[in-house]
This record gives C-alpha cells, sequence and structure tokens, in this order.
C-alpha cells in the first residue's frame, strides 16, 4: 500500500479523499493556490504544497507543478479527484512516467473514453445502444447542418473533451445553430483546452441514469448500481438519487444497465472507479452516453446505499491488490438523496454568490452526511466552481430519505452568502418530484410553474427594525440591522416560495 498520497484537486472532495487516507494511515499532500491558502483542505492535510497563483490554468491545470510538488514531499501515488486533471490522459501518463502511481485507469484508457466520439463507437463495438450521433468530431459548423438536415432539430452540440455540462448547446432550428457552434466550442476551449465539437440527436425530457462501475488490473469488474441524475441545471447534476425510481420499479433493468456498463468499460480495458452514463427515453429504453473516468461527484450515495467505501477502493486496486468483492456481494439497501450545495442564486438564473462566510449551522443526526469544505469566516473564491458541499441523506424508502433530507436542509445555514438551499427544499416538497416524474429539463419546468414570492419594501423594513430591537440586550443576537435584513431575505426565500 501507498506511503504517501498528494491530492491534486481541492475543496470538498480533497477533504473526502483525506479522510480515507487517514483510516488507511497513510499520509496526505494538498496543493493550494494562491486563492485556497486559507482552505481547509489545506489546514487537514499533513503536508502543502503551493502550486501557482489562483486562476487554475496557472495551478491546479499546471502538471508540471503538481508533478514537482509530489517529488519534493515523496509521494508515491496522485489521486486526482474530480474535475481540474482527472480525466486529462497526459497527466496519467505524465505520473506513469515520473514513477508516480496515477490513482485512476490507465492513461490509455482515459485517452479512449475521454473523447466521446471514440466512447461511442467503443461503446457500439461493446454492444451497447447509443443516441444517434457523429462518430467523429465535426470539422466545421456546415457538417452539423448537414446533421440537422438529416436527423432534424433540436440537436445537442457536445464538446468532444470533458464534462460537466461545458461546451454543450441545444439547437432548436438551423437559424440557431452557428451562433451555438461558436459558443460551445468557445466554451470548450476555456474550460478544457480543445475547441473539438461533436453533435447528436437531443432525446426529448429524458431521464438521466448512470451506472457505477469499479475493476482491478487482473481483469475483475462489478458495478454498484445505478444513480439518478436527471435534476440538473445548465446540464449539471444537482440532485441524485440511487437507487432511480425508474429503475427501482423495472425489474431487471438494474441488471441491464450494469452489464452493458460492464461491457463498455471493459471493451475499452479500463480498471479503478469509474461511471458509465446513459439517457432512458420515455418508453425506458437507455442509451449510452458517454463514460466518466474518474470518481464522480455524487460518489457518497452510492456508498451510502450499499455500504462501500469507493476510494479505499479506488487505492487498493491502484496498488495492484484484486478486487475483494464479487458482484453477488454488492447489496443495496435504503435509499439515498444527495444535494449539492453551491454559493449561488436561484433566482437570478444561477448567478454564483462569492463572498465571506459569517455563519455556519451544519446539519446532523442519524442518516445525515456532509461531505464539505467551508466554515465561518472563510471566503468562497471567485476563482472556482461555487461547490461548498455535497449533503447526503440516508433512510428506508425514498419518502423517509425526501422526509429526512428537508429536515436536514430545514437545519442547514450558512450567512453572508446566496445559496441554493432554499431552493432545493422547493424541489423536494414539489409533487412531481415526490411522484418520481423526473427527466433532463424538470428544474426549468419547475421554475417556470413556481412564482417567486415578492415582498414589499414596508415589510422588509419592519423585519429589519424588529430583528435589531430583539437584538438589543443579547450577545447571541447582536447582528446588523443588515446582516439581519439578510437573514430575513434568507428566510424569505426559503420559506414562502410556492
Amino acid at each position: 500500500m501507498f506511503r504517501k498520497v498528494l491530492i491534486a484537486n481541492r475543496g470538498e472532495i480533497a477533504v473526502r479523499v483525506m479522510r480515507t487516507l487517514r483510516e488507511m494511515e497513510i499520509a496526505t499532500v494538498a496543493v493550494f493556490s494562491d486563492a485556497d491558502r486559507a482552505s481547509l483542505h489545506v489546514r487537514m492535510a499533513d503536508e502543502a504544497a503551493w502550486v501557482g497563483p489562483s486562476p487554475s490554468a496557472e495551478s491546479y491545470l499546471r502538471i508540471d507543478r503538481i508533478l514537482e510538488a509530489a517529488r519534493k514531499h515523496g509521494a508515491d501515488a496522485i489521486h486526482p479527484g474530480y474535475g481540474f486533471l482527472s480525466e486529462n490522459a497526459d497527466f496519467a501518463a505524465a505520473c506513469e512516467e515520473a514513477g508516480i502511481v496515477f490513482i485512476g485507469p490507465s492513461s490509455e484508457s482515459i485517452r479512449r473514453m475521454g473523447s466521446k466520439t471514440a466512447a461511442r463507437q467503443m461503446a457500439m463495438a461493446a454492444g451497447a445502444p447509443v443516441v444517434p450521433g457523429a462518430l467523429e468530431t465535426l470539422r466545421g459548423v456546415d457538417e452539423a447542418r448537414a446533421f440537422g438536415a438529416r436527423h432534424g432539430y433540436p440537436l445537442l452540440l457536445k464538446a468532444v473533451a470533458g464534462g460537466g455540462g461545458k461546451g454543450m448547446r441545444r439547437v432548436d432550428s438551423e437559424a440557431g445553430l452557428d451562433s451555438a457552434f461558436r459558443d460551445a466550442a468557445s466554451e470548450a476551449e476555456r474550460s478544457f483546452k480543445n475547441a473539438d465539437l461533436y453533435v447528436e440527436k437531443l432525446i426529448e425530457r429524458p431521464r438521466h441514469i448512470e451506472i457505477q462501475i469499479l475493476g482491478d488490473r487482473h481483469g475483475h469488474m462489478v458495478h454498484f448500481g445505478e444513480r439518478e441524475c436527471s435534476i440538473q441545471r445548465r446540464h449539471q447534476k444537482v440532485i441524485e438519487e440511487c437507487p432511480s425510481p425508474l429503475v427501482a420499479e423495472r425489474p431487471g433493468m438494474r441488471e441491464r444497465m450494469g452489464e452493458a456498463a460492464i461491457r463498455v468499460a471493459q471493451n475499452a480495458g479500463y480498471y479503478n472507479a469509474g461511471t458509465v452514463e446513459f439517457l432512458v427515453d420515455g418508453s425506458g429504453d437507455f442509451y449510452f452516453l458517454e463514460m466518466n473516468t474518474r470518481l464522480q461527484v455524487e460518489h457518497p450515495i452510492t456508498e451510502l446505499a450499499t455500504g462501500q467505501d469507493l476510494v479505499r477502493l479506488q487505492m487498493e486496486v491502484a496498488a495492484g491488490e484484486k478486487l475483494r468483492l464479487r458482484q453477488e456481494e454488492i447489496a443495496w439497501r435504503g435509499w439515498a438523496i444527495e444535494c449539492r450545495i453551491y454559493a449561488e442564486d436561484p433566482y437570478n438564473n444561477f448567478f454564483p454568490s462569492p463572498g465571506r462566510i459569517t455563519r455556519l449551522t451544519r446539519p446532523q443526526g442519524p442518516g445525515v452526511r456532509l461531505d464539505g469544505c467551508v466554515y465561518e469566516g472563510w471566503t468562497v473564491p471567485i476563482d472556482y466552481d461555487p461547490l461548498l458541499a455535497k449533503l447526503a441523506v440516508w433512510n428506508g424508502t425514498r419518502e423517509s430519505a425526501i422526509a429526512r433530507m428537508v429536515r436536514a436542509l430545514r437545519e442547514y445555514n450558512v450567512g453572508g452568502i446566496r445559496t441554493n438551499i432554499g431552493f432545493f427544499r422547493q424541489i423536494l416538497e414539489d409533487e412531481e418530484f415526490r411522484q418520481g416524474r423526473l427527466h433532463t429539463g424538470f428544474v426549468d419546468e419547475f421554475l417556470a410553474r413556481c412564482k417567486r414570492f415578492q415582498p414589499p419594501p414596508e415589510l422588509a423594513a419592519i423585519a429589519e427594525l424588529l430583528a435589531a430591537h430583539h437584538a438589543k440586550g443579547s450577545a447571541a443576537r447582536t447582528e446588523s440591522i443588515p446582516a439581519a435584513a439578510s437573514r430575513w431575505r434568507e428566510i424569505g426565500r426559503g420559506e414562502m416560495l410556492r
């Protein structure tokens, strides 16, 4: 097993990986940029290395600086987390050349599956159904126009590299194709340093369901079931469930999807953790979408439902050990739900809300898991994705898990910035969500049918004065009038939106 591991990431995923490494008695090395000098992952690590200025292109994406830090601190392995360099084949190859174990798949597998067009070809060769689309990178907008003429609209332009909804644009007619192509290519270049795009037919109102797989270097691979990831904003998941309400009610569907995912991964010579993503249409037919060659953001709900530590399994496989699980030993119990807590304003097009956290109350209790990276007094930087934490809960049934999540969200309070906590409470209390009628356009439809409560200015002024009056004489209530107003507005967002 490894003696010391460098985590080539930041925030909550760096903290989460460190916790398993501590249990395994493996020393940890954090990396940080100027913006993250006071971050929790730096405080928690046994050692820490500065890797550059705040922009990720000058720090967390610098392969040379990450490897230099690993060599300097004597790390014999690197865990990439997710995002940044986690799906970068050049980084994995550089680790291999430097004699440092990359805790993930081989650079060759990343290269094969990291290109969405190549991954589609691999999936077809493995006998998995795929969404109709291009098998090669588009050489220009005219090829996308020709695809639209053959297959019709709407269609979806997607970045060949990367993930997370970056470099993706829906196109409803030929008139919008040129601008969508430019925007998608520009965003792909900024996000992945690769402007290449491909196109596929858009499946209307699909469900997004993925399969967690893990294989060792000896040819043994298992799946850990599905996650429902249909609740998304801007093509990014925000609420996930394990199991899926759809799959849970369809006998044999989990087994069919799991077997297809394993065939795709094995066809690519894959090992370590990965996720095979599918779109599911209204009839229940599923289609290969892509493969994420890393640990997923939403892995906690799989851990809660199966009782497995995926990071520990990653470590064991990366160290050359045989996978100790057989497929028949993996069981699912109860229901797990995760909400991604962001510093953003859901009622202003999910605009980021960086700033100083002035107050923090965390939910607790049985069946509650919080993978976070923030503390009171910490300033959320503007330089990175504004994910603060992942709140996950487990309970015996979907209904009871929803009730537990609503309770946990009510206990969760982050002051000084805007968050999506109140927004999640609304969704979880929505009848369409509770009935499991989910699809990737759910959030847009939800916002369209819900009206935001707009309190009159006089009511806000009264609330401010009352808060200030009651704060007198108690150290526990000495917040300023602006702070009281901020709290009132936060309560208003959470309680009065219906």
